[in-house]
């Protein structure tokens, strides 16, 4: 990823994969843009996870998928519950931003479709390998 216009096209391409309404163009989009192995992490997870986790004395944990069965599964539940219904979409919130080489930050947010008000959003960020797929993603969200 060496310019502004790679970073831009490679950005739109990640946050296509969470609008994507047809299953078979999800999965391929998802087979393309990461790596067999690439993680999704879930640094700050649903509050109702982190009291359970304080109840049993232990810290908030990460959560996290590994690889393309268990990417498609995630990014196919968020589709399901935010966007299927039509009335949310996921859109850059911002240009997104070379952090380092291979490292990409990128702000997005949840619009509604019916008014266009932002109802949330968070940070991306992803680190790509030298042939250009996704090796991790780090979303915070909020």
């Amino acid at each position: 990823m060496s310019n502004e216009l790679d970073v831009k096209q490679w950005a739109d391409r990640y946050v296509a994969q969470w609008n994507e309404p047809d299953p078979a163009r999800r999965s391929a989009l998802i087979r393309e843009l990461w790596a067999p192995d690439g993680t999704h992490v879930l640094v700050d997870p649903p509050q109702e996870i982190r009291e359970a986790a304080a109840a049993l004395a232990f810290p908030a944990p990460e959560l996290v998928v590994r690889g393309h069965d268990a990417l498609e599964a995630r990014v196919t539940r968020a589709y399901e519950m935010f966007v299927a219904s039509g009335e949310h979409v996921f859109e850059a919130a911002e240009e997104p931003l070379l952090l380092m080489p291979n490292v990409v930050g990128v702000r997005w947010a949840m619009v509604s479709t019916g008014t266009g008000e932002t109802l949330g959003g968070g940070l991306d960020i992803l680190t790509v390998d030298g042939d250009g797929r996704l090796r991790s993603d780090h979303q915070f969200i909020g």
